[in-house]
């Protein structure tokens, strides 16, 4: 059954994220003008506005719509900002970003994540993102500092020289801890080598490859 996309989208928007505290205008502007259905893959496109993370390949999953907006909202992004999104997923958040920031780098340990990333982004004429398909836990440097910070899978532990990627008065957002209710916290930069950190909402996502939690053994 054909579905109205333009009220499903309505229907998020209203019936998801506002009840979550999605209230910025700059935030519910963009959810609404990056049109998710072109990012989400096409068997799960009847689902692309429901309250569901959506599976991607290779284990990964799109987030839930209100997880979205929860996290864009939680980045304050300013249109100087630099972003390094680490997890490029369908490229969505991605498109987000770039309409939010001023430019966005993101990266993916999955070729086939960047090379269809790329390929949507185009499509919508978004030109300031750089895909890099990277692994960024252990291996991927930067070269450059960032204003923002995002990572879009778990990890157990924050990489602390995924820290040292930040520019004076910037702020990193991750999925930390263990299965089934782990934290979204905030790091804010405010000296050299401190950081605040505020405990945000739960929420559960799978972990980034070389992220996982340590495997425990059990008699």
């Amino acid at each position: 059954m054909a579905i109205n996309i333009e009220q499903a989208r309505h229907n998020m928007l209203e019936n998801q994220l506002r009840p979550w505290d999605v209230l910025d205008k700059r935030v519910l502007g963009v959810l609404s003008q990056v049109h998710r259905e072109d990012f989400v893959p096409e068997a799960y496109r009847h689902l692309a506005f429901a309250d569901l993370c959506l599976p991607l390949g290779h284990g990964e999953v799109m987030m839930k719509p209100v997880m979205e907006g929860r996290i864009l909202q939680a980045l304050n992004l300013t249109p100087t900002d630099c972003v390094l999104e680490v997890g490029t997923g369908s490229g969505f958040f991605t498109a987000c970003l770039a309409h939010l920031a001023e430019s966005v780098t993101s990266l993916d340990i999955h070729s086939d994540f960047t090379t269809a990333a790329a390929t949507r982004l185009r499509t919508v004429s978004i030109s300031n993102v750089e895909l890099l398909t990277a692994e960024a836990i252990c291996q991927w440097q930067a070269s450059d500092q960032f204003d923002v910070v995002v990572l879009m899978g778990a990890v157990f532990q924050i990489p602390t020289r995924m820290l040292s990627w930040l520019n004076p008065g910037g702020r990193l957002l991750a999925i930390r801890g263990d299965s089934p209710a782990k934290d979204v916290v905030r790091f804010s930069w405010e000296k050299q080598d401190r950081y605040r950190e505020e405990s945000l909402f739960e929420t559960d996502l799978p972990y980034l490859i070389h992220a996982e939690a340590p495997q425990t053994f059990t008699f």
